[in-house]
């Protein structure tokens, strides 16, 4: 892993994330999240369709295939496209955790370049926690799991209530989302008591 910026180094303070006893069994296939995420979900006709594993302790796998519509340069996935699959991957940490987070700060470095119909091989971890804040990383390998790494990312995470998505997201999609007994399902996953 590069250097990160501090914004990306937990503090001295930060705790060791532990894995919910509710959070899904290792090998587990995690599902989209939304139906219309362009990341995960599998109504978007063109995102990555990512499908994600949980993983031993806070860590998942994941994985993707680069297609026509996800390249940037001819040939070649879009760079931005991958720091997607990344954040992706770094936000389904959550099903293991059982909170509800949001990207505060991700920088990728991109290694290698990933050509159409190649599948790229996410693992990602979080590696602490302190308050609000989840810092995690993530890599990308290419040609397998033990391939070589391509793209990897630093992240912080903040963690929010449902009450956010309320709030800034449209209001016709939070409607259907909160409608949709499968929406609610996955949504009552993450209501942790205290």
């Amino acid at each position: 892993m590069s250097a990160s910026s501090a914004a990306l180094q937990p503090p001295a303070d930060a705790v060791k994330p532990l894995r919910h006893p509710d959070a899904p069994a290792p090998g587990e296939l995690l599902g989209a999240h939304y139906g219309e995420c362009f990341g995960c979900g599998g109504e978007q006709p063109h995102g990555l369709h990512l499908q994600v594993r949980a993983g031993d302790g806070v860590r998942i796998t994941a994985e993707f295939t680069v297609r026509p519509a996800h390249q940037g340069a001819p040939g070649l996935a879009h760079g931005g496209v991958l720091a997607t699959a990344l954040d992706e991957a770094l936000g389904s940490l959550n099903w293991l955790l059982r909170t509800i987070s949001v990207t505060g700060r991700l920088e990728t470095d991109f290694v290698r370049p990933v050509p159409v119909g190649t599948t790229l091989y996410l693992e990602a971890e979080a590696i602490a926690v302190a308050g609000r804040k989840i810092y995690a990383r993530a890599t990308g390998r290419v040609g397998g799991p033990d391939g070589p790494v391509a793209v990897r990312a630093d992240a912080v995470f903040i963690e929010v209530k449902v009450e956010h998505f309320v709030e800034h997201g449209r209001e016709e999609e939070i409607r259907a989302a909160m409608n949709d007994p499968d929406q609610v399902r996955r949504a009552r996953a993450f209501e942790v008591n205290p």
